[in-house]
Parts: C-alpha cells; sequence; structure tokens
C-alpha cells in the first residue's frame, strides 16, 4: 500500500512539540507539504521532516489544492482551526486539527457538518486520552467498576505558568486563556471518561486577578501585561442531563500548591478514580470486605505500545489511532462530535461569566 501523503499548515511550536516528531515515527506516511505564514518556518520543517521534494508555502489554499495530498493536519492558532479544517475536508483531505476544536460552538458545528458532507476523516488533537493512567481508567469505567459516576472534577491547574510565547496572551487569535488552552483538555478527558455528553446547565466565573503583576516569578518569565487580553484563570459548573455534575477548574497562574494538569477525579456508587502526580499514576478507591481499600495499578507493566524499542508517547498514540481509522477503518477514538460537545460548555462558561448568568442548553 502506497504511503498517506500530508501536509502540515502551521509549523510552529505545536507542529516540532507534537505533531512532526509522531508523524515522523508512522511508517505509512509521508511529509510532502508544509505551510505557514512566515515561510521560513515552514522551510525549517520541510527540511527536518519533509520527503526530498517536499513543497513549501505562504497561503494554505494553494496546499490543498494538490490533489496529491490525502491528509492534512491544521496546527495553527484557534482563531483558523474552523475555515481552514472546512476548507481543507471540501478539497478532499482528512484533517487531525489541533485543540481546542475552534474559538465557538458555531464553528466547531462547521467543522462537523464539513466532515459528515464529505465522508471524509475528522479529528481533535486530544492526546491526553493516551495517557497510561486514562486508557487504564478508561477500561476501569467500562469494566464497571465505578458504577455510576455522578461527581467529576476536570483539573487544570498551574501555579504561575503562563506562556509568554507566540499568541497564547491573545484574545482575538486564541478565543480565551488557560480555559481553552488547558481547560479543554481536562474537560475532554472527563467527559470521555464518563461517556456523558449531554450538559444541561452551566455556570462560569473568570478572572484576570494577576495578569497586570509584574516581577511574576513566571516558570517562563514576566508576562508582559500589555498582551495578557485573556482570563488568568476560569471555573465551571456543569450540570448533565443525568444529573452528574462536573466541576472545571483552569488556570495558568493561581496561589496554589495543588497543581494538577489534564486529569481527572471521577466519583461512583462502586469507587473512585484520581490521577495524582500529574497523570503519571492512578488510584482507584473502593469498599472491599467492608474495608476502605485504596488500589495503585502499575501503569508501567503490560499493556504498553512501543515504536522501535521505546514507549509510545500520548501523541504517538493519537496519530496511529488517526490513521489507522483511515487507512484500516478502526474506530476513532476522538470523534469530532464529542470535541464539539466540549467547545459548547467551554463557550457557555465564558458567556456565564460575562452575564453573571446559567446557559441552559435546550437541546
Amino acid at each position: 500500500m502506497s504511503k498517506l501523503k500530508v501536509g502540515i499548515i502551521g509549523c510552529g511550536g505545536i507542529a516540532n512539540g507534537k505533531h512532526l516528531p509522531a508523524l515522523k515515527k508512522n511508517p505509512d506516511v509521508e511529509l510532502v507539504a508544509f505551510c505557514d505564514i512566515r515561510l521560513e518556518r515552514a522551510e525549517k520543517a520541510a527540511k527536518e521532516y519533509g520527503t526530498p521534494d517536499a513543497k513549501v508555502y505562504e497561503d494554505y489554499k494553494e496546499l490543498l489544492a494538490d490533489k496529491a495530498i490525502d491528509v492534512v493536519h491544521v496546527l495553527t492558532p484557534n482563531k483558523e482551526h474552523s475555515f481552514i479544517t472546512v476548507d481543507a475536508l471540501h478539497a478532499g483531505k482528512h484533517v487531525m486539527c489541533e485543540k481546542p476544536m475552534a474559538k465557538t460552538y458555531a464553528e466547531a458545528k462547521a467543522m462537523v457538518e464539513a466532515a459528515q458532507e464529505t465522508g471524509k476523516i475528522l479529528s481533535i488533537g486530544y492526546q491526553n486520552r493516551c495517557t497510561a493512567a486514562a486508557l487504564q481508567a478508561k477500561k476501569m469505567v467500562e469494566g464497571g467498576e465505578l458504577g455510576e459516576i455522578y461527581y467529576a472534577k476536570a483539573h487544570a491547574i498551574r501555579r504561575r505558568a503562563v506562556p509568554t510565547w507566540g499568541v497564547f496572551l491573545n484574545e482575538d487569535e486564541q478565543g480565551g486563556g488557560p480555559l481553552i488552552d488547558i481547560g479543554t483538555h481536562a474537560l475532554d478527558m472527563t467527559l470521555w471518561e464518563m461517556d456523558n455528553y449531554k450538559p444541561k446547565m452551566v455556570v462560569g466565573t473568570t478572572y484576570a486577578k494577576l495578569r497586570d503583576q509584574t516581577d511574576t516569578g513566571n516558570a517562563w518569565g514576566d508576562w508582559d501585561p500589555k498582551e495578557f487580553t485573556v482570563e488568568d484563570s476560569a471555573f465551571g459548573f456543569i450540570t448533565m442531563e443525568n444529573g452528574a455534575t462536573i466541576m472545571l477548574e483552569a488556570s495558568w497562574a493561581l496561589n496554589t500548591l495543588d497543581v494538577r494538569e489534564a486529569v481527572t477525579t471521577l466519583c461512583g456508587t462502586k469507587g473512585g478514580i484520581d490521577m495524582p502526580e500529574g497523570g503519571r499514576a492512578l488510584r482507584y478507591n473502593t469498599v472491599k470486605y467492608g474495608r476502605q481499600v485504596t488500589e495503585t495499578p502499575d501503569l508501567s507493566a503490560g499493556g504498553v505500545a512501543f515504536f522501535d524499542g521505546e514507549a509510545a508517547k500520548p501523541e504517538d498514540l493519537e496519530n496511529r489511532n488517526f490513521y489507522d481509522a483511515i487507512l484500516k477503518g478502526t474506530e476513532l477514538r476522538t470523534k469530532p462530535e464529542q470535541a464539539l460537545v466540549v467547545t459548547r460548555i467551554l463557550e457557555a462558561i465564558y458567556e456565564s461569566a460575562k452575564t453573571g448568568k446559567p446557559v441552559y442548553f435546550n437541546d
């Protein structure tokens, strides 16, 4: 079988830090085209990861016009996710779009509709579903170990780790701050573990309490308050149609020692799960023989996928699942309809924070 020809749109940090290294390990693809509004970044990525005759572009529409390209990765700022993805799907390409799906629910819905209209495969880059802790938790939930999950927390908390590069602090480009950046990962994982995509009501609050500070102690150096146009913290209270409750917490800069990012806590009628150590561990609590019991599975033993003798990273597993869905028709782990609900809830949190009122979902 000939290899799938892949084009990259957006050759910045997420491309070089996640997608390109994962694609390099995939024997079923070849990278034949690279696009970036800064041509030198596309040229650099093409030289490092592309085929000898890989093409470079500044205009993504020129890349999409190449009928030989089978798959496109959309790795741009959030503002551009929707229209590039829709154009790519209608150009006959399968699409992997980096998270979050889009800035707004309407934009994300247009992406789902384009995938349905074209019959092309669309997935969103929620690689944290592929951590060992998340995959083990999913097996336990599906096996009935937790019973009915009626309460959960989605954690995305940093103490002082505001990203000071790129467009992270730009509301117009990104649509928000930590909520849409890292809170989206935590919410996606929580909904996926619960297999619950029917929200009923959302109440949200956002804060910009620290963004005007200087001499910040930030992990990546002081941020510029003049460029910091998004929230520094956001919190959501979500009730689902079946009565379940989800608490979502997201912050780039919170004065707390309880730092956990892109993990979830799940509480059910039979047991509960949480993910300490930044998701590198999993704890299961239950009752056996009338006694409270805590179990910690060894996540390093068994069930570990490998590439060339090295344990696969979450982005490797995400990449393999996406391309297996294209080549073999296997089930897509992150479906666009699921990511659409994530975006809808995030938008509702921002709306509730702005109006001071709950947001109700009528469908």
